[in-house]
């Protein structure tokens, strides 16, 4: 498939999927946090990363604020760049950053060991489809170069999908957690 194929593949993608989320959403997000923070348990200790939820993306906070560690939020520096994690704590003061995500206003900087990973949809072999920006498989291609990283993908169950479109830098999740349980990819 030429890249302007799997682009355009990519899109009509995920407006399916933003739509299959949002019918996820509305239906609420049972007890995915406590699942997600009983899986993060055993991690107790080393740096987290989760993010904030925006629009119709599964809410990880309470999984975030039970994390005995560091706990970082995505920040975007730059275009086509790996993310930066600022230090989050629940309660902290934050301002709008890059495509109008909330980050922290101050804190220091956090290199994840484990990172919650938002997404439109995932599929059985532990690929995800992100919004196209790039930057989460740019930022575990670069912390993997570096030492062990544990990417765990948080959605709905409802996002499962037969085959996630991929290109040769998309980067595998190593599990998921749903409001279903957890699916651990070999």
């Amino acid at each position: 498939m030429t890249d302007g194929k799997a682009e355009d593949f990519k899109a009509a993608a995920r407006a399916e999927a933003f739509a299959r989320r949002a019918e996820a959403f509305a239906g609420g997000q049972g007890q995915a946090a406590e699942i997600l923070a009983d899986f993060l348990a055993p991690h107790r200790g080393k740096a987290l990363s989760g993010y904030m939820p925006m629009r119709s993306e599964i809410d990880p906070l309470p999984a975030m604020a039970a994390h005995q560690g560091p706990v970082g939020v995505p920040v975007i520096v730059a275009k086509a760049s790996p993310l930066r994690f600022r230090e989050w704590s629940p309660g902290c003061r934050l301002v709008q950053g890059a495509f109008k995500a909330m980050i922290p206003e101050e804190g220091a900087w956090v290199e994840p060991e484990v990172m919650i990973v938002p997404m439109l949809a995932f599929d059985a072999r532990g690929y995800r489809l992100g919004y196209g920006g790039g930057f989460y498989d740019r930022t575990l291609e670069l912390l993997r170069s570096r030492g062990p990283v544990l990417a765990v993908g948080f959605a709905f169950a409802a996002q499962e999908v037969a085959e996630v479109p991929t290109d040769a830098f998309d980067q595998r999740l190593d599990a998921v957690v749903t409001e279903k349980g957890v699916t651990v990819f070999a």
